[in-house]
């Protein structure tokens, strides 16, 4: 029986543009999937006991679950190289080794580039799902530049979804301290917030072994929180929470009928 009801079960549908040929993805925008997710992760350094990609494998990993729930969207290639900070002298990650910094100009251009791609392919709402706070801003102006340039035009929209960053952020923190975690513990990086995320979507992100008997990691570890009990349990918690709040906005603001 267990057999059976393993190979009853519905294969996802492919949902990653990377993985479609040309005509794959014009017959899927013109049977209605026209709404793209652009993931917008970023190469960081995440403290001793995550690897510099966190930020892209989550992104990518939601975006798809989030696509699949939509049943209208496709997910665009994940955008890894974000503004991180000034690269000489060195501020904020970049005074950790690996971590990529680009100017915020090209990185608004990089997006600018490829939101007027999926409006020429025929998309209809272009989503920015940003994992990274730092940049938000700029998400924010490259959708604002382009719905004005486009006002008269209802052929497209782009969208900075904010949602989907505040969920990660705030209603996270929140349920956590539902469960008596701390501000202290739950932290802005690479903390207990963080680190559940990354062992629910991706367990290699974590060097849990490492991590098992470490002490307390601190700011010169590039750790602002104590990320010691995190679990893939409680980031299952804010996995559930991200994709929820981003799938209800989207529906909210694009073209899908509701």
């Amino acid at each position: 029986m267990q057999a059976l009801a393993h190979a009853a079960a519905p294969v996802p549908v492919q949902v990653n543009l990377e993985a479609l040929t040309w005509t794959e993805v014009r017959d899927r925008v013109s049977a209605g999937a026209t709404t793209i997710l652009i993931p917008i992760g970023g190469t960081e350094q995440n403290g001793p006991y995550m690897v510099l990609g966190k930020h892209n494998v989550r992104v990518h990993l939601l975006a798809e679950e989030i696509a699949q729930r939509l049943g209208n969207a496709l997910v665009a290639p994940v955008v890894t190289y974000v503004p991180e900070g000034a690269i000489h002298p060195p501020v904020a990650h970049m005074r950790f080794a690996g971590t990529i910094s680009i100017p915020e100009p090209a990185f608004e251009a990089l997006l600018e580039g490829a939101a007027r791609s999926f409006k020429q392919h025929g998309f209809r709402d272009v989503v920015f799902l940003g994992d990274h706070g730092d940049y938000q801003k700029s998400l924010a102006r490259v959708a604002a530049r382009l719905n004005r340039e486009w006002a008269h035009d209802p052929s497209c929209r782009v969208h900075a979804l904010n949602a989907y960053y505040r969920a990660s952020q705030d209603a996270f923190a929140a349920a956590l301290k539902r469960r008596g975690y701390s501000e202290a513990e739950i932290g802005t990086h690479a903390g207990l917030a963080d680190t559940a995320l990354a062992l629910a979507l991706d367990k290699s992100l974590v060097r849990t072994e490492a991590l098992a008997h470490a002490a307390k990691p601190g700011p010169t570890d590039g750790v602002h929180g104590d990320p010691r009990a995190a679990t893939a349990e409680l980031g299952e918690v804010g996995v559930a929470q991200i994709v929820d709040a981003s799938v209800a906005a989207i529906k909210s603001v694009t073209h899908a009928p509701r």
